[in-house]
């Protein structure tokens, strides 16, 4: 069976709610999008790295770390949208979507969610779970709980999910998955979801994953050890520039 031809696209928005050009940080000496760029050069399975941005400020930020880098609409309602404008005309099997906020994603992980794609070639769509660590993140409406079975995704929601009756809500931590914002794509199902339109429940969470299931596609799901946190706001991008400098000087 002839190599999958496996390319991780990074979507690049300059304007943020919660934190304006997150994006371009640099704190760290490094821009936000730079971290997770080289993260992703790190996996071994993809082919081709590329950043797909709304802004030429971000484009002027990945051209001096030799990223490559695909200038997209502004208007693109999602990132995924965002993705299939950047890849459309390109010659690819497989494609990675990884949030550009994700500058501690493992290597490994990216490796994983496109393996799940090349093994299982009926499928068309795939993500990444992990355990919960506390009962408050499984609370937290932030953070995107997932039920599955038999290793599809049954739904995903911002509200607790399974709810727990006897403990009036949340019960054991272990029944409860974490849903990690990395998804793989086939290159064609990529372009006919993002033609699809919005679906009620999609704009219900705002969820974009959940377009696919409410058009009946099955999205194939693993676990993995590792979740690690996005940034959203200044006060975790603050945390993380932390935990680069402790890691960057051995402490």
């Amino acid at each position: 069976m002839p190599k999958s031809k496996i390319i991780v696209c990074i979507p690049a928005r300059y304007g943020s709610t919660r934190f304006p050009a997150k994006v371009l940080a640099k704190d760290t000496g490094k821009f936000l999008i730079q971290h997770v760029y080289e993260q992703a050069k790190l996996a071994k399975l993809p082919d081709r790295v590329i950043i797909a941005a709304d802004d030429k400020r971000i484009a002027d930020a990945a051209k001096s770390f030799d990223a490559e880098c695909i200038m997209t609409n502004p208007d693109c309602p999602s990132g995924t949208d965002r993705i299939a404008e950047a890849v459309g005309g390109l010659d690819f099997d497989i494609v990675v979507n990884l949030q550009g906020d994700e500058p501690e994603i493992d290597p490994a992980n990216i490796d994983t969610v496109a393996k799940l794609l090349v093994d299982n070639p009926e499928n068309q769509m795939a993500t990444l779970v992990a355990d919960f660590e506390t009962k408050e993140q499984i609370a937290d409406p932030n953070i995107v709980k997932v039920v599955t079975s038999h290793s599809i995704a049954l739904y995903f929601s911002r509200s607790v999910i399974p709810y727990d009756r006897q403990q009036g809500g949340i019960g054991e931590i272990k029944n409860y998955l974490r849903h990690i914002g990395i998804y793989a794509y086939r290159g064609d199902f990529l372009l006919k979801i993002t033609k699809l339109p919005q679906t009620p429940l999609e704009k219900l969470e705002k969820l974009e994953q959940l377009r696919a299931i409410e058009n009946g596609f099955d999205i194939l799901v693993a676990k993995v050890k590792h979740a690690c946190a996005g940034i959203d706001t200044p006060e975790q991008y603050a945390e993380f520039v932390k935990r680069y400098a402790k890691k960057k000087h051995g402490r």
